[in-house]
């Protein structure tokens, strides 16, 4: 293969798993036929299957691609927070604007109709989530913000957990929760319970420049 074919290949596959994703976080990923893809790009189910052997295969790519990008966008806001607890403050508008794009029904598509893709998200979860929130937590004791006696490990393990919460329907039905409210509200939780008297001024502070933004 040429490198010209090569960068085809890298450019169409993209497009067309960067689209697929669009689909998937707007009606969940079961509902979206190859079809849907094929009309929502305007191009032959033909041409689809040129790049890709089945729908599982784009769940696959659209999957790996989106985390590669939000990991991206993460180590920008690690890197230009002035602390932990602003940390944490940029990570949820982060976390704010996803919610408000993301099917309720999305995770739990991909756990029973694509464990492959699944798979991505667990281990974007345990090799990636898991350490930045333990370096958040150690930042926020050396500078003050975050209690001495918290056990690390334990409550990065209830973070990752409070993450899921909110795609489970038996706990929050999504017709009657708003999947962006409960993410914030245990987010506000974790960090409220976190917190040293110095890093309860340092929240109100920034919640309050937050609501007048």
């Amino acid at each position: 293969m040429s490198n010209a074919e090569i960068e085809e290949r890298t450019e169409t596959r993209s497009k067309i798993s960067c689209t697929a994703f669009q689909l998937f976080c707007q009606r969940g990923v079961k509902s979206v036929s190859m079809d849907d893809i094929a009309q929502f790009l305007s191009m032959s189910k033909k041409t689809i299957y040129k790049w890709f052997d089945n729908k599982n295969e784009i769940v696959v790519a659209s999957t790996g691609a989106y985390l590669s990008d939000m990991q991206e966008r993460c180590e920008v806001h690690f890197q230009n927070s002035g602390n932990a607890i602003e940390e944490l403050f940029n990570i949820m508008g982060m976390t704010r604007e996803l919610f408000n794009q993301f099917h309720p029904s999305l995770f739990h598509d991909l756990q029973k109709y694509h464990p492959e893709a699944f798979k991505l998200w667990m281990q974007h979860r345990d090799d990636y989530m898991f350490v930045k929130i333990k370096e958040n937590l150690v930042r926020g004791i050396k500078e003050g913000l975050y209690r001495k006696d918290l056990d690390i490990e334990v409550m990065a393990k209830v973070r990752l957990v409070q993450v899921e919460i909110p795609f489970n329907p038996q706990l929050f039905p999504p017709h009657k929760y708003d999947l962006k409210r409960v993410q914030m509200a245990t987010l506000e939780h974790y960090m409220l319970g976190l917190a040293t008297l110095k890093g309860h001024k340092l929240i109100n502070e920034l919640k309050h420049i937050k609501e007048e933004e």
